[in-house]
């Protein structure tokens, strides 16, 4: 059980007998529940649900003594004195603007991990950014791993962090991928050393504007100690690192695609180099790995490895490491994944590709395309999708709910470009999309599905969509 005061970096913050509310149940809330109860707190969860998973979830908690309130998720219980979120709560919603008119905090589920760290705890190297956090971290876990350190990719890439900072496993350092909505709600947090890979409009149905979006991004950098790790090619991040209150000492380390200046990482002649982690950097580098080690090699996946190394570098890992980690790495499904290739027509999975930022970086990596896209929009526009990919599109299938606005936009910046524009929303329209990109390419081509948009107008998530293209791949290989 433990005394209920928590010592941290943090102001300490003692839970016995305090009142708090947790915010919606699912993958953090109920955790956090649980680890504010044994702390001696009186918990009370209000969920804006009250269907038969949130009724089952409700019934565990009550039997440890919880209150859960179902289909309330409005009301500040009366006596709150700590509000802990779950990160997809918006932070307009009536709950958040009562607690604020009443003077009481709201932790989201990383502040409260935060705080809950105990003194030894392992140092957190963070991402965030529109594009790319996932494989990043798990690219920086992959090269921790190489130089012998005891770590796990944690966060928003779907381990929770209060699981691990309260599980019994010690680390020695920790890759945490961070979203926007977490940074939101976590204003405690300190990093060793952090990055922002890019910015781009993204969720700003929720942050409720890009300076909103870019100034919650960018929340990652406070407080760092060693590195700020920041995009040159990406001016955003570059003035995020600017604005921030680190610690003494604390520097802004860039990656490039081209070659490195001094404190920063780039590439020269096909070799990843280090111009930041070395002595005199003014006129010395270091090599650390082969574009060839990286897997994929497209342009925005060598971008995220050279993220990745900069955190490893500042963390004092070797170079020997940051090449053996990336050759041990193995990208998860769905993220420029090569299906298969027929005729001489390379087919390729980008399902991830959730917005015009991700299609963009995408459609750059490959010379000739046949490109499939579509779906739900997110309020997203394409015009500079289209303007800058034009070059690279052979032909275009678009299937989705809101694929009206890519051919609008294809109209405009690529009127020679050839559009198959599938009526139908319904699943099976990806095996008659993939049969018509068959069509369309020639030999050298690559069909990408990088839809640009979001999924669930005809799947359960990008992952279905993906399945769904490399099945019917697979049924033109049969």
């Amino acid at each position: 059980m433990g005394s209920g005061k928590v010592t941290t970096g943090s102001a300490p913050f003692d839970f016995q007998g305090k009142r708090v509310t947790v915010a919606g149940l699912g993958v953090s809330g109920i955790p956090a529940a649980k680890a504010l109860h044994a702390r001696g707190a009186i918990v009370t969860v209000v969920n804006d649900g009250d269907d038969a998973r949130s009724r089952e979830q409700a019934a565990g908690l009550e039997a440890l003594g919880i209150t859960v309130r179902l289909g309330d998720g409005a009301t500040l219980p009366e006596g709150t004195e700590l509000i802990v979120t779950t990160p997809g709560w918006q932070p307009g919603k009536p709950l958040f603007q009562a607690a604020a008119e009443a003077g009481v905090p709201v932790w989201g589920d990383v502040e409260l991990a935060w705080r809950l760290r105990g003194p030894d705890a392992a140092p957190w190297l963070a991402v965030t950014g529109t594009n790319g956090k996932t494989t990043t971290v798990r690219m920086l876990a992959a090269i921790l791993e190489a130089a012998g350190l005891r770590t796990a990719a944690v966060g928003n890439i779907g381990v929770s962090l209060l699981d691990v900072v309260l599980g019994e496993e010690t680390y020695d350092v920790l890759a945490v991928e961070l979203s926007s909505y977490q940074l939101h709600w976590a204003p405690s947090l300190r990093a060793h050393s952090a990055a922002v890979l890019n910015l781009a409009p993204d969720h700003l149905d929720w942050h409720g504007s890009m300076a909103a979006y870019a100034a919650d991004k960018g929340r990652i950098y406070a407080g760092n100690q060693v590195a700020c790790v920041y995009n040159v090619a990406d001016k955003a991040t570059e003035d995020l690192v600017r604005e921030a209150d680190v610690e003494e000492g604390c520097r802004a380390i860039g990656f490039t695609l081209g070659t490195p200046g001094p404190s920063q990482l780039g590439v020269v002649d096909g070799i990843l180099v280090d111009r930041a982690f070395v002595e005199n950097r003014q006129k010395n580098a270091q090599e650390l790995a082969e574009v060839s080690d990286v897997r994929p090699p497209a342009p925005h996946n060598i971008a995220n490895a050279l993220a990745a190394a900069a955190l490893a570098r500042a963390f004092g890992v070797p170079a020997q490491a940051v090449r053996d980690g990336l050759r041990s790495f193995r990208p998860d499904a769905h993220r420029i994944e090569h299906v298969a290739d027929l005729d001489g027509v390379a087919y390729v999975d980008d399902s991830k590709a959730t917005n015009t930022h991700a299609a963009q970086a995408s459609l750059a990596a490959y010379e000739s395309i046949v490109w499939i896209a579509g779906g739900l929009a997110k309020g997203a526009t394409f015009d500079e999708l289209v303007a800058a990919s034009a070059k690279h599109l052979r032909a275009v299938v678009l299937i989705g709910a809101d694929r009206a606005l890519i051919r609008e936009a294809l109209a405009r910046h690529a009127p020679e470009v050839p559009v198959v524009d599938l009526d139908r929303t319904d699943t099976g329209a990806m095996l008659q999309a993939v049969t018509e990109a068959k069509r369309l390419a020639v030999a050298g081509d690559t069909v990408l599905l990088a839809p640009a948009c979001a999924s669930m107008d005809m799947f359960t998530n990008y992952n279905q969509r993906g399945d769904a293209f490399a099945t019917a791949v697979g049924e033109l290989r049969a």
